[in-house]
């Protein structure tokens, strides 16, 4: 796995690249002046989460014949602004799963195993961030 960064302009707007090509430009969202044209490093390691863990719930509800028609997250990073680093403490996520003949147990043990086993982002978040999760199924909080 391999990325480039380069800076774009005079400011902090940077390019991220993968080795495909696809790109995600990263700006200082605390800068004093200018307009921040970028998302920060530091919601790109929750939009990361969120899609790792979400890769994982499909993944695991597929091996079961359960195919989801929407999957959506919500997620919030609570950082300790007093601390530098203002690292996660804590990161709460809401799912939101819509599908036909999901249970609440299986969307509750997919996520379950993501978040505890198989999605790498959020073992290597954990050991410094406490994450919690909903599920909301088909409207519904489980």
């Amino acid at each position: 796995m391999e990325i480039t960064l380069e800076r774009v302009n005079s400011d902090y707007l940077f390019e991220a690249k993968n080795t495909d090509g696809h790109r995600v430009f990263l700006d200082n969202k605390s800068k004093k002046s200018g307009v921040v044209r970028g998302v920060s490093p530091m919601e790109v390691l929750l939009m990361g989460l969120a899609g790792c863990s979400s890769i994982d719930i499909i993944d695991i509800l597929n091996k079961q014949k359960i195919n989801p028609t929407s999957l959506k997250m919500k997620v919030l990073g609570n950082r300790d602004k007093d601390k530098v680093p203002s690292t996660f403490d804590s990161i709460d996520i809401e799912i939101f799963i819509d599908g036909e003949n999901i249970s609440s147990e299986k969307a509750k043990r997919a996520a379950e195993l993501s978040y505890q086993k198989y999605c790498s982002v959020s073992r290597m978040i954990d050991s410094v961030a406490t994450i919690n999760f909903n599920i909301i199924l088909n409207g519904k909080k489980i």
